[in-house]
């Protein structure tokens, strides 16, 4: 071996390495950005200004995140809005799944009155008022 074999492997390595934590901390950036917005949900034709989304697409027990809304349906015929912003850190809240409104940037939990049932985050989600408008559940 010769010392332009070691120094070529040698900065081999520092290369690989200089591109594998760059590749790291682009994946880290893109999941952070997937997960910051949830998608706005395109109106029907002849859904109502302001609809958010059909009230039948709101499951009892569960909810759906729409844009910087989250509309819960806790019991039958019972909707509230909440904000989709995470009140610990300010990520978006990405899915509503067994009772909860969940976090995916430090697992902080929300009831679907928004409630924190699992921290980190130690406020509940703000109120966004919402009303059934025919079969849609609107804004405001």
């Amino acid at each position: 071996m010769t010392i332009n074999d070691f120094s070529l492997n040698r900065r081999a390595v520092v290369v690989g390495a200089g591109v594998l934590a760059a590749a790291g901390t682009l994946t880290a950036c893109g999941t952070y950005e997937k997960n910051d917005a949830a998608p706005a949900r395109a109106a029907e034709p002849g859904a109502p200004a302001g609809a958010l989304t059909k009230a039948a697409d709101v499951p009892v027990g569960g909810g759906v995140i729409v844009g910087d809304t989250v509309v819960t349906q806790p019991t039958a015929g019972n909707f509230v809005g909440l904000s989709s912003t995470c009140t610990h850190a300010g990520c978006k809240v990405a899915t509503v799944a067994n009772g909860t409104i969940n976090c995916p940037c430090h697992g902080s939990r929300f009831g679907l009155d928004g409630a924190v049932r699992g921290g980190p985050a130690t406020e509940p989600l703000p109120a966004k008022p919402v009303r059934v408008e025919g079969d849609s559940i609107v804004a405001g």
